[in-house]
C-alpha cells in the first residue's frame, strides 16, 4: 500500500531514541520530511544523521525540551522555515517516573502533568494554523495503554496520559470540520530503552532479573511476547498518512491485545 507520505513534512516530538525515533525512520522509509528533536544536541544530531544514512530523507535536528513553554514555538517556526509546511504532528514526549502515589509531591505531578498533557496542548496550538494550510493534516498523540489498563507503580502515567487522550478525542470533534485529523496511538510493552529501566526497577525490588520480569510481562499479553519498535512504528506511519483520511477520533491500542475490554 502507498501511504502517500513522500514528500509530506511531519514534526515528531522527542524522537532521537525509543519508540519516536521508531516513528520517525517509518516516515522517513515513506518518502517523509523530518523533524525531530531531543532535549539533548549530540542525541538529535546522531538520530538524524541515522535516519538520513538509512534513507536519504531530509531530516531537521531541533534541540529542545518540550516541556519548557517555548519550546513548541520553536520546533514549529523552525520546521515550517525549513521546509515551507507542515502537514503531520506526533506528538510525544518521556514518561514520567515510576512509583506509588503517596511517593509523589506537588512538584513531581507537575512536571508529569507538564511532560504528559501541556507538551502536547502547546505543540498542537502552535501547529494549528500551519495544519490548516495543508491538503492531508494530521495529528497524532503518544499515550500508553495505561490509559485503558493501569500499570502498577506509574500513577502518574495512568492518570495524566488520561487526559491527554480524552484531549484528543476532544480535538477530533471539535476540529473535524476543518479537516485535521486527530488520533492517538496507545503501546504497549515494547522492547525499548524505558521498559528495561521500569524491568530492572522491577527486578531490584522483587530479587529477580530483568529477563524474568520481561518474562513475566509477557504472559499477561496475548501473543506472548513485548512488541518491537518498529512494529509500533508502522501503525503510526499508516495512522498519520493519507491512506487513513477517514480515521478520526481512534484510541488505538498496539498491544498485542493485553487491554481486554471491549
Amino acid at each position: 500500500m502507498d501511504l502517500q507520505l513522500t514528500g509530506k513534512t511531519a514534526l515528531i516530538a522527542g524522537s532521537s531514541h525509543g519508540l519516536g525515533f521508531a516513528v520517525a525512520l517509518a516516515l522517513a522509509q515513506e518518502g517523509a520530511n523530518l523533524t525531530i528533536n531531543s532535549r539533548h544536541k549530540d542525541d538529535v544530531l546522531e538520530a538524524a544523521h541515522r535516519i538520513h544514512a538509512a534513507t536519504g530523507a531530509r531530516v531537521l535536528a531541533v534541540e529542545a525540551n518540550v516541556t519548557d513553554r517555548g519550546a513548541a514555538e520553536k520546533l514549529v517556526s523552525q520546521t515550517v522555515s525549513y521546509f515551507g509546511s507542515l502537514d503531520i504532528l506526533i506528538t510525544n514526549a518521556g514518561g514520567p517516573p515510576s512509583g506509588s502515589f503517596e511517593s509523589f509531591d506537588d512538584d513531581t505531578w507537575q512536571n508529569a502533568v507538564e511532560a504528559s498533557l501541556l507538551s502536547h496542548v502547546r505543540l498542537i496550538r502552535e501547529a494549528l494554523p500551519h495544519l490548516r494550510k495543508s491538503a492531508a493534516p494530521a495529528v497524532l498523540t503518544m499515550t500508553s495503554y495505561s490509559v485503558k489498563k493501569p500499570i502498577p507503580n506509574l500513577i502518574l502515567s495512568n492518570s495524566i496520559r488520561s487526559a491527554t487522550t480524552n484531549l484528543t478525542k476532544s480535538l477530533a470533534i471539535e476540529l473535524g470540520a476543518q479537516g485535521i485529523r486527530f488520533n492517538s496511538i496507545l503501546p504497549g510493552w515494547t522492547e525499548t530503552e524505558r521498559v528495561t529501566v521500569l524491568m530492572k526497577h522491577r527486578a531490584d525490588a522483587n530479587g529477580t532479573t530483568i529477563e524474568e520480569e520481561f518474562q513475566k510481562q509477557a504472559r499477561d499479553i496475548p501473543l506472548g511476547r513485548f512488541a518491537q519498535p518498529e512494529e509500533f512504528a508502522r501503525v503510526a506511519a499508516f495512522l498519520v498518512s493519507p491512506a487513513a483520511s477517514y480515521i478520526n477520533g481512534v484510541l488505538l491500542p498496539v498491544d498485542g491485545g493485553a487491554t481486554r475490554g471491549a
